[in-house]
């Protein structure tokens, strides 16, 4: 089997912009998909969440603050799991909760599997 990063997206879902009732729900939602990964055994790394601060390193030593807000999605996340290919990688992504509000999943395969 090969490892693959999953990658997540989504447009603006943090804790400022949903109650935290709702908060819980997605939560909930993320650790059953990722419980469900687990239980076929192809969970690796449940990875983990990425805070909305940070900071770009570019070319020639400039610093910019990021995430940025002209940037739709960001980064929220990843995880890395197992499977027998690209095609079941991707198929083990459908479910993710990022999709129900208009985030995306990247499926990337890992160097050296």
């Amino acid at each position: 089997m090969k490892e693959f990063a999953l990658l997540f997206r989504a447009p603006g879902v943090n804790n400022n912009n949903v109650s935290s009732g709702e908060m819980k729900a997605i939560e909930k939602k993320w650790m059953d998909w990722a419980g469900g990964i687990a239980a076929q055994g192809k969970l690796v790394s449940n990875g983990q969440r990425l805070s909305q601060e940070g900071k770009v390193l570019k070319p020639g030593g400039v610093i910019t603050d990021g995430p940025f807000v002209e940037i739709r999605e960001r980064l929220g996340g990843f995880m890395i799991i197992r499977a027998n290919d690209i095609d079941e990688a991707t198929t083990l992504a459908h479910g993710c909760p990022a999709l129900e509000y208009g985030g995306n999943v990247e499926i990337r395969p890992l160097y050296g599997n």
